[in-house]
């Protein structure tokens, strides 16, 4: 299989804020830019569940802050269609940071995890407590 089945809904433009679900120390992350985006001229880079991201630390521990690191986004608002028709969406946006290859640099993930990046990124699926 190639790719994702379906097509997954981005419901995150650059410039979000999304919640740091891991013990990285970093709380709050902002989106700086989504590599491998292939858009639309004029049309701002957006991201969804699964995605690859490099983010910016806005709070957290005084030595994570101000760092431009790799994340991925495990949980989004906006709601998005699975391809057996269920519409899913979660509380809050969440992603962990994880280094280029996608190997998660903290040891716990807090709350659920969606199905879609478990099944893209197998180390955030060893570490997840729950997989919806």
């Amino acid at each position: 299989m190639k790719g994702m089945p379906g097509r997954m809904t981005r419901g995150l433009p650059v410039g979000a804020r999304l919640e740091c679900a891991d013990n990285t120390g970093a709380k709050v992350v902002q989106i700086v830019t989504v590599p491998k985006y292939h858009g639309t001229h004029r049309r701002y880079l957006s991201a969804g569940v699964g995605d690859l991201l490099i983010v910016s630390v806005k709070k957290g521990a005084p030595e994570m802050r101000r760092q431009v690191l790799n994340a991925v986004i495990i949980r989004q608002k906006r709601p998005f269609r699975r391809p057996d028709g269920t519409m899913v969406s979660f509380e809050d946006n969440a992603a962990v940071i994880t280094t280029p290859e996608g190997e998660v640099k903290g040891s716990d993930i807090k709350g659920p995890v969606a199905r879609e990046a478990a099944e893209r990124w197998p180390r955030i699926a060893a570490i997840a407590a729950t997989i919806v």
